[in-house]
This record gives C-alpha cells, sequence and structure tokens, in this order.
C-alpha cells in the first residue's frame, strides 16, 4: 500500500484528489495538509511514501516543502501538481528533489498512475508544463523573492507580509526592494503586477 500525504491550501481540490485516490486499491491517503507547514507536521508525524504537494500554499512553499522532506523524512517522495508553470518553477521543483511535475487538470487515473511512478524512483514531468517552464525561461527572481511579490499585488502592508512569511519586515522590505528592482519596476504593487504578466508568479 502506498502511504500518500495531500497538501493543498484548497479544501476542495485537496478533498477531490483523496476522493479520487480512494479509489486505487493500493493507495492510501494517510494525511492532509492545507499550509506548507501542516505538511511538514504531518509527514513528520505518518511517514508517507509519496507527498503529493501544491507549489504555492501559505507559509512555506510546495517546494520548500519538498526540499525539506528530502533530509528529514528521506522516504517520502514529493510530486507537485500545480495549475502552471512559472519561470523556473520547474528547474526549482527538481532541485529540491521533487520527482514529478503534474498539471492539477491530470486525471484521477492517471495521478495515481504517477504516484506509483515515482513511488518506485521513476519521474514524471507533464509535456505542457515542461513547454511552459522553457517558454517562460529563467526567473531573475531568487525563491525567495518569488514569493514577496504576490500579498504585495493586493496591497498588503509590509507587517502583514512578514508576519505571513515568518520573515522581518526589514528583510521583506529588501527583498521586495531586489524584485522590483530585477523586474524594472517602480516599487513592489507594479512588481507584483509585472511578475504576473510576464508569468513569474
Amino acid at each position: 500500500m502506498i502511504r500518500v500525504l495531500l497538501a493543498d491550501d484548497e479544501h476542495l481540490i485537496r478533498r477531490a484528489l483523496a476522493s479520487l485516490l480512494a479509489l486505487e486499491d493500493d493507495i492510501t491517503v494517510v494525511a492532509e495538509a492545507g499550509t506548507g507547514d501542516e505538511a511538514l507536521a504531518m509527514a513528520r508525524a505518518h511517514r508517507p511514501d509519496v507527498a503529493v504537494l501544491d507549489p504555492r500554499m501559505p507559509g512555506c512553499d510546495g517546494v520548500s516543502v519538498a526540499a525539506t522532506l528530502r533530509g528529514t523524512v528521506p522516504q517520502c517522495t514529493s510530486m507537485i501538481v500545480t495549475s502552471h508553470a512559472p519561470g523556473g518553477a520547474l528547474k526549482q521543483a527538481l532541485g529540491a528533489g521533487v520527482r514529478g511535475f503534474v498539471p492539477k487538470t491530470v486525471s484521477g487515473r492517471r495521478l495515481a498512475e504517477i504516484i506509483r511512478t515515482v513511488h518506485t524512483d521513476g519521474r514524471y514531468v507533464d509535456h505542457e508544463l515542461a513547454a511552459d517552464a522553457i517558454a517562460a525561461g529563467e526567473s531573475p527572481l531568487t525563491p525567495r523573492e518569488t514569493g514577496m511579490p504576490s500579498p504585495a499585488e493586493d496591497g498588503a502592508p509590509v507587517a502583514e507580509i512578514a508576519s505571513h512569511a515568518a520573515l522581518s519586515p526589514g528583510t521583506v522590505r529588501n527583498h521586495l526592494s531586489a524584485a522590483a528592482a530585477e523586474l524594472g519596476a517602480e516599487n513592489r504593487h507594479v512588481a507584483a503586477r509585472v511578475a504576473r504578466v510576464r508569468g513569474r508568479l
């Protein structure tokens, strides 16, 4: 039996995936999480074989979760299920030890097949996501800077972003300034919009 952890901040999607996987005789969902920090805690508690991760969750993102699990729960293989692949995302995921990179449009049966593949040390990268990532090119932003502009786009104050990211306000200002400079934007709000238009978020 392949033991699976599902981590996605969208409850409906997470429950739908759990319901689909419940139809498989050799796969069981042993834990679910809505944030990256919860995913890490659940992985340590339940020791799953495969972690199915959303790349964008509150707190610790899916790629960071995968990188941490590689060191703390080495028997757990990670895969990303995403709606799009912004520039640099695929490279970052593979660098973090992710074995699967899958679109959220995948069928339940196909998802189960991919889980089996990564569980046996195989690798699966969806060709359309790979093509999108290649077409987008390398992101000029670091992984931390990539996570900064999105809340700023909604006008969130630095203190709120800092609390959300578990960083000091000064560090957040530095990351936002660096992101704005890299993207040629006059401020963090414009940087967020530019990054999203360019597929960097």
